[in-house]
């Protein structure tokens, strides 16, 4: 059976602690095991900021650190985790977007999972075998916590709870996967089960960035996708992943529910995806990319590097 999936509406920086924690009141998330290590990670694609919607607003992650402190003491070991991407180096990712800052006020790590050991894991899709290097340090993790975007994109038609699996995957070239990429994502999601996830729904990005204020939670990331595609105006059985995913079992829509806030008032709000308009753009965002690379020979802007 589907998994419960809790929206509620969160309306200004006061509230997003106490929006995170009713969240996970009504999905009665519960962790019995001894919690010393815990591993939370954002989606960090890119230098863009949170008001772009393309990346996870530290606010959100200091009140998912809140709650952790609250409910495991303030001696539980909290690292906020991220590996570096094709296009995006998190050394340079954390300065940028807010979360040295972040760490220094919560007193919490900021860890590189591509320099963590990374361990082959091999899992069959599709019929198609794919091998991932994963980090250690989510395998061995007693709580890990995902907090995606709520967001479109072109080769997939969403980016929320498990493509932020797929962004923890060790080794940067992570385009290498892109040719069978909803096999991939289902695969490394078959390998890393996050206990708890929580999106960040504060600006969701759909053909424009639009303020949703909105914190989505469950401990099943198909559930969430499942109803997170809905919200962005997708029929969820023709979202190539989740359709992988019913067809490996890794999830199943049957039983779904939702409690809080309804997903109809939030689809109303969502900027839905025009599909010349969004081609148009990213054809226009990747070219000025391979540009880059071709001038630059690298994808770290020159002046993050003088810093």
């Amino acid at each position: 059976m589907g998994n419960l999936v809790s929206l509620i509406r969160t309306c200004s920086s006061m509230e997003i602690k106490n929006s995170i924690s009713e969240a996970l009141d009504l999905i009665d998330f519960k962790l019995n095991e001894e919690v010393n290590l815990v591993a939370i990670k954002p989606n960090l694609c890119y230098y863009w900021d949170a008001a772009t919607g393309y990346t996870t607003d530290p606010r959100v992650v200091a009140g998912v650190i809140d709650c952790v402190r609250e409910k495991y003491g303030m001696d539980v070991d909290i690292k906020v985790v991220e590996a570096d991407a094709s296009a995006m180096r998190t050394k340079y990712a954390f300065p940028v977007l807010g979360y040295k800052k972040l760490a220094e006020e919560k007193k919490v790590e900021l860890f590189n999972l591509s320099q963590d050991i990374l361990e082959k894991k091999t899992v069959h899709v599709n019929k198609r075998e794919i091998s991932f290097e994963v980090p250690q340090l989510l395998l061995k993790s007693d709580l890990f916590i995902s907090v995606p975007k709520l967001k479109i994109m072109r080769g997939t038609k969403i980016t929320c709870a498990m493509k932020n699996i797929f962004g923890c995957i060790g080794s940067p070239r992570k385009v290498a996967y892109h040719s069978f990429l909803n096999e991939a994502i289902v695969g490394v999601n078959k390998i890393l089960r996050p206990h708890l996830t929580i999106v960040e729904g504060l600006v969701a990005l759909g053909r424009f960035p639009v303020k949703l204020g909105l914190i989505i939670a469950s401990v099943d990331p198909f559930s969430i996708d499942w109803i997170a595609s809905q919200i962005m105006g997708y029929n969820p059985l023709k979202v190539g992943f989740l359709k992988v995913a019913v067809k490996e079992k890794l999830g199943n829509p049957k039983g779904i529910k939702t409690c809080g806030e309804s997903v109809i008032e939030f689809k109303e709000i969502f900027p839905k995806e025009k599909f010349l308009s969004s081609k148009l753009l990213w054809d226009i965002q990747f070219g000025l990319l391979k540009l880059y690379l071709m001038v630059i020979k690298d994808v770290v802007p020159p002046a993050l590097e003088e810093t």
